[in-house]
């Protein structure tokens, strides 16, 4: 495998570079790379600027109005505009629901959801996990009962990430609870988060961040216009989605980002009279997670080469999701390591912007505990790590 770039992708890359220093707003770049919260209109800004650049949906076929890009420019792409400090794009509409619109979805249905998530007019996310249901989604108890032309929701899904912004929800529910194999019997919703019936009430994680929610529907009624495929097939659809979401977990870019960080912080700290990067054993853990950083990568451009041949996300995605997001932890954890009792207080914010618990120690320190718990959920969501391990056994390995 040629790892050095052609002449032609050096271009694009310098390209990439330009537009990155012209276009991305100073304010939102500094918030992503000081690891400070990043806020939802942050989000939906940088969607914009991308979308009347025509780089809106850099994964998405051209017919639909991505930029067709090969798998390298993708990754060059991803790879840039994290160092840059551009923020990760919410993957819920683009890199998600969009895929199975385009790949199960009828005309219709692409003509009218597709362009709202290419230019961030729509927010979307995620309807699948249930008490009870996460790993083991199949056992989703959600339903959605039919009378004429639409259907009756009615259930509970957690867990949903960033749903408070969003106006419209993608969900698994159950439509035929006599099915013979949990599998069977589920169907793929798209709904209005606008819709009479629906709650969504907050949950406050450890790092003290309204990043995740509760979402009740009592006799929400939704079109049969709004579901995607046939009905009681959903479970296919899912599986195709989790793969994509798998790919995506993936984040080379971020880490490479984010290992540029932890070795400026280490840098910078002083141990033992010096540098913490100086020090044998400190220096071999961050080797250790370039090397597998540098694994990742060549892995996830083989995935990217596979999509681009219209193959589906195979089974090779849980491991770009366990090594992915094992890596992203490794380097939030070595981060507030590095700093020590400076890591104590537990904020996002910046001292500008009034998180009075960032009193002591640089600047740089004051949002690594919270990140590193916020990091500790990377290796359940998406499908745990634990299963994706079974399904390499299962579908690589065959064992």
């Amino acid at each position: 495998m040629n790892l050095n770039f052609t002449a032609a992708e050096l271009a694009f890359r310098d390209d990439v570079r330009a537009f990155l220093r012209d276009q991305l707003p100073a304010d939102i770049a500094h918030r992503v790379k000081s690891g400070l919260a990043v806020r939802a209109e942050d989000y939906t800004c940088w969607q914009g600027i991308l979308h009347r650049q025509g780089w809106g949906a850099p994964n998405w076929p051209k017919q639909f109005g991505g930029t067709g890009w090969s798998p390298v420019q993708l990754h060059i792409f991803d790879e840039e505009a994290a160092a840059a400090g551009a923020p990760r794009t919410i993957p819920f509409g683009l890199k998600m629901v969009a895929p199975v619109i385009m790949a199960f979805g009828n005309t219709q249905q692409q003509q009218r959801y597709l362009p709202g998530i290419l230019s961030g007019r729509d927010w979307w996310c995620q309807g699948y996990s249930e008490p009870g249901a996460g790993s083991d989604l199949a056992s989703l108890k959600t339903r959605a009962e039919r009378h004429g032309d639409h259907y009756l929701v009615n259930g509970q899904k957690t867990w949903n990430t960033l749903g408070q912004h969003a106006n419209w929800i993608f969900c698994l529910v159950r439509t035929d609870p006599n099915a013979p194999k949990p599998q069977q019997g589920i169907s793929f919703l798209l709904i209005d988060m606008k819709t009479p019936g629906i709650t969504v009430r907050p949950i406050i994680t450890m790092d003290g961040v309204h990043e995740v929610n509760e979402i009740w529907f009592e006799n929400v009624q939704v079109p049969v216009e709004n579901r995607i495929g046939e009905e009681h097939q959903g479970w296919t659809y899912a599986k195709f989605l989790l793969g994509h979401e798998r790919s995506s977990i993936a984040g080379v870019g971020v880490s490479k980002r984010e290992l540029g960080r932890l070795k400026s912080i280490a840098a910078q700290e002083i141990k033992n009279g010096k540098p913490l990067l100086q020090d044998p054993l400190f220096a071999a853990r961050i080797a250790q997670v370039e090397i597998d950083l540098m694994a990742l990568e060549i892995t996830n451009l083989r995935a990217l080469s596979a999509e681009s041949k219209q193959r589906a996300p195979g089974p090779e995605t849980s491991i770009l999701k366990i090594k992915g997001t094992e890596i992203q932890q490794s380097l939030s954890e070595l981060m507030m390591y590095a700093v020590g009792p400076y890591a104590l207080p537990f904020g996002r914010l910046s001292r500008e912007e009034g998180d009075v618990q960032a009193v002591a120690g640089p600047d740089y320190a004051a949002p690594l505990a919270a990140a590193y718990c916020n990091m500790r959920k990377a290796s359940i969501y998406g499908g745990s790590n634990e299963i994706q391990r079974n399904i390499i056994s299962q579908m690589i390995l065959g064992l």
